[in-house]
């Protein structure tokens, strides 16, 4: 049998993920030359070319293709068989690696971390802030324990917990049509200038679901990476948009001129919750994490 180690397959998941020797080498923290060594010995032990490697770029073979994704498959299980044993521990002891999405984290995490830090001064949480579809890659990898996102979003083998409803407003500037409405009404954004982030981002389409719309009824003048851009656009007249209650509260729209109003209809949100691979044995602790961020986070509807 191949002595194959988890070693070998960690390092061709990371060239299988950045397409690069030099990148997977930095992502792993060893040399060039250390990690192409182990991958060739791996092929050696297999008997297969796992990679074909180009100038520029290197692209997975078709057996390729297939190693990587058992491999990433043993790697999780691997990390899971780690978890499982400090599942004997005190929960918030052992270090623990969450994924944020960006419209959640510079809202939710100032007061949490600080929190966490009061009441489990020992406990070492690692955050990676990214869009929802690389950290839901990262956490089905094994790379990230759990994840704090928008829900819902599709994944394979994974677990979910509600905890919370975060409400959208229109935010708009004072001299827009929409100031004169009566009450503010789902059907009237059709047609609207409604600034958006780009494609990838979850909160553009969640936005969109709560608010019963497809992108055909808007016009999206400018899609942007992040929602000070999109506040700033506003704030200059470009068009309206639709923010998180959560942002609003952290004072996103603090010197702007910017105004916001509800809509009429009820249930105008995102839901906001935890994810993890269905079968972490961490799913106690993960629990216990969703109840501390009730706890400690911003005002909220359940």
């Amino acid at each position: 049998m191949a002595n194959i180690t988890l070693k070998q397959l960690k390092y061709l998941c990371a060239v299988a993920q950045l397409r690069h020797f030099g990148n997977a080498a930095k992502a792993c923290h060893i040399s060039q030359s250390a990690l192409s060594t182990a991958i060739l010995e791996l092929e050696n032990q297999l008997g297969v070319t796992l990679l074909e490697r180009q100038h520029k770029h290197v692209m997975l073979t078709p057996i390729g293709e297939q190693v990587v994704e058992r491999a990433q498959a043993l790697l999780a299980d691997a990390d899971d068989l780690i978890m499982l044993a400090s599942t004997n521990r005190e929960p918030f002891t052992a270090e623990m690696h969450m994924g944020v999405i960006p419209t959640i984290a510079p809202y939710v995490l100032p007061q949490l971390l600080a929190a966490l830090r009061k009441n489990h001064p020992d406990f070492k949480l690692f955050i990676r802030e990214d869009l929802s579809g690389n950290l839901v890659q990262a956490l089905q990898q094994g790379e990230l324990d759990v994840l704090l996102l928008a829900l819902p979003y599709p994944a394979d083998n994974t677990a979910t917990r509600h905890l919370f409803h975060d409400p959208f407003q229109l935010a708009y500037p004072p001299q827009h049509p929409v100031s004169q409405m009566a009450s503010l009404k789902l059907r009237d954004l059709k047609g609207q200038d409604l600034l958006l982030l780009e494609d990838g981002h979850c909160l553009r389409d969640h936005a969109l679901d709560a608010c019963r719309l497809k992108n055909s009824d808007v016009n999206v003048p400018y899609q942007a990476t992040s929602l000070n851009t999109i506040v700033q656009m506003v704030a200059n007249g470009i068009g309206i948009t639709l923010l998180p209650q959560m942002a609003i509260d952290s004072g996103l729209l603090a010197g702007t001129g910017i105004q916001i109003r509800p809509f009429t209809e009820k249930k105008v949100w995102r839901s906001i919750g935890l994810m993890w691979r269905s079968k972490c044995p961490r799913e106690r602790e993960f629990q216990l994490l969703g109840d501390f961020i009730l706890q400690h986070a911003p005002a909220h509807e359940a």
